[in-house]
């Protein structure tokens, strides 16, 4: 059985941190051993550090607190970045053999946010190649399985994160999110997954004008833990800017609202434009009346637009954002020749288009985030399934065909969540409960661009309701 300090949420850590009911060592040693039990079955957690290292820096953090010194709301917290994203000193190869000796010689925005406040990095979580595809498996980790079956996949690009959160082998996560990659891992963990609005937290690179449709964000069992992490990672960074002004603090505060009268509109598949795996819309369904019992009037609805219009948009988008920071890889033969298949047919694709091309998407995109922009004015939220089937086999890399529709592109099958991603609009995925195999599935909470807040309340008094993460350990846990 786990120890009951791996059991803990985030929330309740900070405080027993802070009274001396657990120092940061006796804390770091529980996760410690709780990974060495559990993370070879699941491959979630990548270039874990050497453990003396990482208690000496536990103890570090105790004599910091009995010395009285300022500590921040992470002081002690162990913590394993998305292998996308660089650690100081911590080895980050974005699931790539080309990178595969890479240690970065600086944190990134996000991550020095995180250190700063206490935290102590103990390794990565896996993702696939670049990050591309919704399941988590690359050359130089291999394949995470999931939390509930380890024959099925996790989901992905944040699919170690999701993983190493449901089996408590961290307290927080941190994702990232394109097309699903924090939405996807969350419902099919049973964990909460929170892609956050365009600059919501800062994402630093080498273009800071043109930023990609991929935002950053927090991971967690509960809402109240996504916010803490929120907190943290949000806040306005000159280097980045674009980025909202302000800081967290408005995350810090009560999630508690009255959601009486509260109008949300159930997407679903979009007029029946997306297809799903028998079984999911059901399941998903059946989560909405949780939001009737709360008061809340659930509709279905879609924005006025055209769904064929929009993926047409996606496309040159998704290549071009993609295809920027890849083709140096690409120009080197060598290199080109460690690229896995779907990165080749990203660059290939945006080697095709002119600017005028992504000027036109663009313009599509904007057309979109309209529509959607006067749904919101009858609905205050909307609801779609965060994935279009159940967990699959690991060991295949994406699925060819969904109700016996063909997938002809790697990430078709995540075709319903796409939309948010081209509007902008923060989107938090709940659970919304099991298939008769055991096998989760969530759904996705959209709200208005820069409704964070809105986003985080709604879903705190769902999980009040269900509790999901409470109720339903993954089986390696029992």
């Amino acid at each position: 059985m786990p120890s009951d300090i791996v059991m803990m949420d985030a929330g309740e850590l900070v405080g027993a941190i802070r009274a001396w009911k657990i120092s940061c060592v006796e804390l770091m040693t529980a996760y410690l051993d709780h990974i060495d039990r559990l993370n070879p079955k699941v491959n979630a957690i990548v270039a874990l550090q050497e453990r003396a290292d990482l208690i000496k820096q536990a103890g570090e953090k105790d004599a910091a607190l009995a010395g009285g010194k300022a500590v921040g709301p992470l002081h002690g917290f162990p913590f394993a970045v998305k292998d996308l994203t660089p650690v100081k000193g911590i080895r980050t190869t974005m699931g790539s053999p080309i990178l595969k000796g890479n240690v970065p010689a600086a944190d990134s925005a996000m991550v020095a946010r995180v250190r700063d406040a206490g935290a102590i990095f103990i390794g990565k979580t896996n993702t696939p190649e670049f990050g591309l595809g919704s399941n988590t498996f690359n050359p130089v980790y291999g394949i995470t399985g999931n939390a509930y079956d380890q024959s099925r996949s996790a989901g992905g690009s944040s699919g170690g994160a999701a993983v190493a959160l449901a089996l408590r082998m961290l307290p927080l996560a941190d994702g990232t999110d394109y097309a699903g990659s924090l939405r996807n891992p969350a419902g099919w963990n049973n964990v909460f997954g929170f892609r956050t609005s365009v600059g919501r937290v800062p994402a630093d690179g080498r273009d800071a004008f043109m930023p990609t449709m991929g935002v950053i964000g927090p991971m967690a069992r509960n809402v109240p833990d996504l916010a803490l992490l929120l907190a943290v990672q949000a806040g306005y960074d000159a280097r980045v800017p674009l980025s909202i002004a302000g800081d967290g603090a408005a995350f810090h505060g009560s999630l508690e609202r009255d959601f009486n009268g509260t109008r949300i509109a159930w997407t679903g598949d979009y007029g029946g434009y997306i297809p799903y795996e028998e079984g999911v819309l059901d399941l998903c369904k059946s989560a909405l009346k949780t939001f009737e019992s709360m008061g809340c009037i659930v509709e279905e609805a879609r924005p006025d637009f055209s769904m064929e219009a929009l993926w047409a948009a996606f496309l040159p988008l998704r290549a071009w954002q993609t295809a920027g920071a890849l083709s140096v890889h690409y120009r080197d033969p060598a290199k080109r020749a460690l690229l896995k298949p779907e990165a080749i047919f990203e660059i290939e694709s945006a080697q095709k288009l002119s600017a005028l091309d992504i000027t036109a998407a663009s313009a599509v995109r904007s057309e979109w985030y309209q529509a959607t922009r006067r749904f919101f004015e009858r609905y205050d939220y909307f609801i779609v399934p965060t994935a279009q089937l159940f967990p699959f086999d690991a060991n295949l890399h994406w699925p060819r065909e969904i109700a016996a529709v063909e997938m002809k592109i790697y990430y078709e099958w995540q075709k319903g969540v796409i939309p948010t991603t081209m509007a902008g609009n923060p989107a938090l995925a709940v659970p919304a409960g099991f298939n008769a195999a055991g096998l989760p599935m969530g759904i996705q909470i959209a709200a208005p661009n820069h409704g964070e807040l809105a986003c985080l309340q709604l879903a705190h008094a769902y999980d009040l309701a269900t509790g999901w993460t409470r109720q339903r350990l993954p089986p390696l846990l029992a």
